[in-house]
């Protein structure tokens, strides 16, 4: 048994508002849910990939206004990687230059040019090209060409004090290592798909990193249904492990376990998904509730800012 990639990958933002306009308006990503943090129903989670939001594309954010900006470092994913096809930076050097957001270009990792850049918060981000790009429904409305379109995720980068035991669990979850270049490693449950990688980086004298907006709270990685995520959780707390019961995310359900590196790891089911409570065509165009807080919409609603989308962009083939 082994997991089938990345699910999403969740972080801090402060302002929702600049959080919506920078992930839909400039990186082209579809605003596939706009529901509360469960845990926390005064303040947004905000989702966005492809047309449904569908795992190995969601990057989801726990908007919290005014929060203080966190500090990357050890123990977290330090740089959130997309996928782009092969020639496609020189169109988002444009597109950032015309936006001014400083990027830049980094060294070839495992033969793939890479831009790196960060969001409105300091969330270190990376575009990587590929040949062979995931498969991703990009039916919906964007400014972004869809030849230059994101594809989901690109081997994320952990990074951690010392490796050998986060190898040890990601061997246990089904990576292999499949590269390797100076202290970067790359591990992989699909090779076929890049959002089936993860990179791992050991920073011995690296300082550990502070959650809060600009960083990744945690990372989320797909499995195929109930009964198989409850066999997972067995064997995670047969290693020892401390692993939470089952969480019912509505969207799909969730395990949480800290990897001994400091990493907070989630496994997820593949569905229901973002369209069990809104059709495709309308995704993140309302706030969606779940059950247990609908009776409570009217106190949430006022307390919550307001998001507005910014103007209907033509499609662009």
């Amino acid at each position: 048994m082994k997991l089938r990639g990345i699910h999403h990958i969740t972080a801090i933002a402060s302002d929702p508002q600049g959080n919506v306009d920078f992930y839909s308006q400039v990186l082209g990503l579809r605003f596939a849910k706009r529901t509360v943090n469960f845990d926390d129903p005064s303040t947004y989670h905000l989702y966005y990939g492809d047309r449904t939001g569908r795992p190995g594309t969601a990057i989801t954010f726990f908007a919290w206004p005014g929060a203080r900006r966190g500090t990357r470092g050890t123990g977290q994913v330090v740089a959130t990687s997309f996928a782009v096809p092969r020639d496609s930076l020189d169109y988002w050097k444009t597109r950032f230059d015309k936006h001014q957001i400083f990027h830049e270009a980094l060294p070839a990792r495992f033969d793939d040019a890479a831009l790196r850049f960060t969001d409105p918060d300091g969330l270190m981000l990376e575009l990587i090209e590929t040949v062979r790009p995931d498969d991703v429904d990009l039916e919906y409305e964007t400014q972004v060409p869809r030849k230059f379109a994101i594809h989901g995720f690109h081997a994320p980068t952990f990074e951690v004090q010392r490796s050998r035991k986060t190898e040890d669990v990601l061997g246990f979850l089904g990576f292999d290592v499949i590269a390797e270049e100076a202290s970067r490693k790359r591990f992989s449950v699909n090779s076929k798909l890049t959002s089936g990688c993860v990179d791992l980086v050991e920073r011995a004298d690296g300082q550990f990193g502070i959650n809060s907006a600009g960083t990744v709270h945690h990372i989320a990685f797909r499995c195929a249904d109930d009964n198989e995520q409850l066999n997972w959780r067995e064997q995670i707390a047969g290693r020892g492990l401390h692993v939470t019961p089952v969480i019912d995310r509505f969207y799909f359900h969730s395990i949480y376990f800290r990897e001994s590196g400091g990493i907070l790891f989630e496994i997820a089911t593949e569905g229901p998904g973002f369209t069990a409570d809104e059709p495709a065509a309308h995704l993140g165009e309302t706030l969606k509730l779940p059950p247990q807080y609908e009776q409570h919409r009217a106190e949430i609603e006022e307390v919550l800012p307001p998001i507005l989308m910014g103007p209907k962009p033509k499609t662009m083939g």
